[in-house]
């Protein structure tokens, strides 16, 4: 006898069409491609022992997300009372150096990213990154839409605040100067 419905290989495939974003979700969160596939596990593992309460027709990919969201914070809190860990050290791991043109700029906005409070870096990867509607992310991050534009808002200008900040303080490329020059061409 069969454990799984007519429907559970149509579930596996979707679970396994969505993991890349899971997965690029989960860096942007933790800040750790180790901690990521973590928590990609788990959150693969809780949606299909789960399945039977997805409904069909929704969006799977946002409750995806909310479960996989739910996971890093449930650890995050337990990893922040512990006091053999303690705080935002996943935030600060970086992984082996880049070849590629721009690895500098990207590790700035990555240290940028890790320097904003955690509801706003959750709506700007949510919404920005992930290119979720405000709709989608509110019922993700459990808030209202116009809390989620609000987040979104103040996480951009301090962005733009830090980058104008760094480019100020060391010299770094002018990464603002050109991005307001190419909106405003």
């Amino acid at each position: 006898m069969s454990l799984d419905n007519g429907n559970a290989p149509s579930f596996a495939e979707q679970l396994t069409e969505h993991t890349p974003k899971l997965r690029a979700f989960a860096i942007s969160l933790s800040g750790s491609p180790t901690v990521a596939d973590d928590l990609v596990q788990e959150t693969l593992l809780r949606a299909w022992n789960n399945r039977e309460k997805f409904e069909a027709g929704t969006n799977l990919k946002a409750w995806l997300l909310t479960i996989l969201r739910n996971i890093y914070f449930n650890q995050w809190r337990r990893q922040k009372r512990s006091p053999l860990t303690g705080g935002d050290d996943h935030l600060n791991y970086v992984g082996r150096d880049a070849e590629q043109p721009g690895h500098m700029e990207l590790l700035d906005v990555k240290r940028m990213l890790s320097k904003l409070p955690e509801s706003q870096r959750e709506a700007l990867l949510l919404v920005g990154v992930e290119g979720l509607s405000y709709e989608e992310a509110a019922v993700i991050a459990g808030c209202a839409v116009g809390t989620v534009k609000s987040r979104l808002s103040r996480a951009r200008s301090a962005l733009l605040e830090m980058m104008e900040d760094d480019t100020a303080v060391d010299g770094a490329a002018p990464v603002v100067a050109q991005h307001k020059q190419h909106a405003a061409g």
